[in-house]
C-alpha cells in the first residue's frame, strides 16, 4: 500500500484526485493511499471466496461485492475526522438501500481483505481499527504467505473477538454459519 503523496488531504482534494486517475486509491485519516495490483494467488483466493460466500448467501437478502466497490464509511460522533473511503477484497451486506450507483455507505456486514507483501500493516492494523471502530460485525484477513485466516468479530458488547484459523482447520463465519471454508481448499500451491 503505497501513499500517493506524504501531505494530509482533505476529503474534497482525494475526490479530485480520484476523478484524474483510474488506480484504485483510499482515504482513511487525511491520507491518500494507492491499492497494489492484486497477485495471481490474490486473484485466485479472491475469486473463490467470492463464489463460496455467493452460493452461501442466495435467497437471503444480502449480497457479497468485490474490489473495486468502494465503501464510504461518513463521520460519526466518535470519529470527529472526515469521512473515510476504502476498496475492501471482498463485502457482504444485508443492507441494499446503503448502495448509492457509485458506492456502498455505511459500515457492511462482513469485510474481507487478502494480504499482499506491500499492504500488511495497512489490513493488520489501519483497515482493522476502522472497520472494528464503524461497526463492521466481522473482519477476515486472510494471509496467503503464512497460510493462514485471522477472524475478528464484534460481540454484543461491542467488544472485538479474535480467532486464528490455519493448517487443515476450517474458518466458520459467525454471521453466516453456512460459510464454512477449509484452508486446504483456499491455499494451495
Amino acid at each position: 500500500m503505497s501513499l500517493t503523496d506524504k501531505n494530509f488531504n482533505t476529503y474534497e482534494e482525494f475526490e479530485e484526485k480520484q476523478q484524474q486517475t483510474d488506480e484504485i486509491l483510499e482515504y482513511i485519516d487525511g491520507i491518500i493511499y494507492m491499492s497494489p495490483s492484486p497477485s495471481i494467488t490474490h486473484q485466485r483466493i479472491a475469486s473463490f471466496l467470492h463464489g463460496e460466500l455467493h452460493q452461501v448467501l442466495k435467497n437471503s437478502g444480502c449480497e457479497v461485492f468485490s474490489a473495486p466497490t468502494d465503501v464510504l464509511f461518513e463521520q460519526n460522533e466518535k470519529d470527529h475526522n472526515k469521512n473515510k473511503r476504502v476498496v475492501p477484497d471482498l463485502f457482504v451486506t444485508c443492507h441494499p438501500k446503503n448502495f448509492t450507483e457509485n458506492e456502498y455507505i455505511g459500515a457492511p456486514d462482513f469485510i474481507i481483505e487478502i494480504l499482499n507483501p506491500s499492504n500488511k500493516s495497512h489490513d493488520l492494523v489501519r483497515k482493522l481499527n476502522l472497520y472494528m471502530g464503524y461497526g463492521v460485525k466481522e473482519y477476515w484477513i486472510v494471509d496467503p504467505m503464512e497460510k493462514r485466516i485471522m477472524m475478528y468479530t464484534l460481540d454484543e458488547n461491542g467488544e472485538v473477538q479474535f480467532d486464528l484459523v490455519s493448517g487443515n482447520e476450517k474458518a466458520t463465519s459467525s454471521l453466516f454459519e453456512d460459510f464454512k471454508i477449509e484452508t486446504k481448499n483456499l491455499f494451495y500451491d
